[in-house]
C-alpha cells in the first residue's frame, strides 16, 4: 500500500506553484496571494518575502504579522542575531515605519497610526550605555520618518514597547529583528496570526508558522492561521 504521507519537503512542487500564483497576479487574474508555508531548502531565497520582492522589482518591502489583538513589523527578517546590527539602516528602518503608517491608514482604518519603534539594545541602549545604534541609526530613522508618520515614536525598550501595544496605547510596533517582534506577538496570537508583506504590487498573506512537517499526516495541525490569512486577504482586497 502506498504511504500517502511520506513527504519529499525539497522537491521545489510548493514553491512551483507560488511562482504560478505570481504569473496570474501579474496578468491581473487575481488580486491577492496567500501563500502557504515553503520549506527554505527547497528555494534560493530566504522566504517568500524576497523572492515576491524579487520578482516585483519590490526595493521597499516589509514583513508585518498582524492579529486582533496586535500588530508587528520586523525590520529584518530571517537573519542571524550576531548580523542583525550591521544589517539595521537608516533607510530600511524608515521603510518598515512607512509601510506599517500606510497599512494601518489604508487596510486598518487607523486614520492618525501610533507606532512604537523598538531600540535594538536593552533600555533602548540607556542613552548610549548599552549600545549606540539607537543614538547613530535608530533615532535619525525615526526623525526622518515623523514626516510621513507623526505617531511614529521611540526609540521604546522593547519590553515597554510590546506592554503599551498590549494595553491599546500603541496600533502597532516596529522591531528590529526577527525575534525581538515574534516572540511577544506569538504568545498573544499563536495560530491566529497572519504574515503581510508590505510594499508589493499586490496582497500577499500567509499563516504565521512554518511548514511543520514533523506533525504532517498525525491530524492535529491547526488550520486557524491559514484561515485568518485567507480572511484578511480577501479583506484588504477590497480596499
Amino acid at each position: 500500500m502506498a504511504d500517502f504521507f511520506v513527504i519529499e519537503p525539497v522537491d521545489g512542487t510548493g514553491f512551483g506553484a507560488v511562482k504560478k500564483a505570481v504569473e496570474i497576479l501579474k496578468k491581473g487574474m487575481a488580486q491577492a496571494l496567500v501563500t502557504a508555508p515553503v520549506n527554505k531548502s527547497a528555494i534560493h531565497f530566504k522566504g517568500h518575502t524576497e523572492y515576491l520582492a524579487q520578482v516585483t522589482n519590490t526595493r521597499k518591502f516589509a514583513m508585518m504579522f498582524y492579529a486582533a489583538s496586535m500588530k508587528v513589523t520586523i525590520v529584518t527578517r530571517h537573519l542571524p542575531l550576531l548580523k542583525v546590527p550591521r544589517s539595521l539602516t537608516r533607510e530600511n528602518i524608515e521603510t518598515a515605519i512607512d509601510l506599517t503608517n500606510k497599512a494601518l491608514r489604508k487596510y486598518f482604518e487607523i486614520s492618525k497610526p501610533r507606532i512604537g519603534v523598538c531600540g535594538l539594545n536593552p533600555h533602548a541602549g540607556e542613552q548610549g550605555l548599552m549600545g549606540d545604534e539607537e543614538k547613530k541609526i535608530i533615532i535619525p530613522a525615526i526623525k526622518m520618518a515623523k514626516r510621513n508618520a507623526p505617531g511614529v515614536q521611540g526609540p521604546l525598550p522593547g519590553d515597554i514597547a510590546f506592554y503599551m501595544a498590549h494595553k491599546g496605547m500603541l496600533d502597532a510596533v516596529v522591531a528590529m529583528y526577527h525575534d525581538q517582534g515574534l516572540a511577544p506577538f506569538k504568545m498573544l496570537a499563536f495560530n491566529k496570526g497572519v504574515n503581510v508583506t508590505l510594499g508589493l504590487p499586490f496582497i500577499r498573506t500567509s499563516p504565521d508558522h512554518g511548514t511543520a512537517y514533523d506533525i504532517a499526516g498525525k491530524g492535529v495541525a491547526d488550520p486557524n492561521s491559514m484561515k485568518e490569512a485567507m480572511k484578511l486577504a480577501a479583506r484588504m482586497s477590497t480596499y
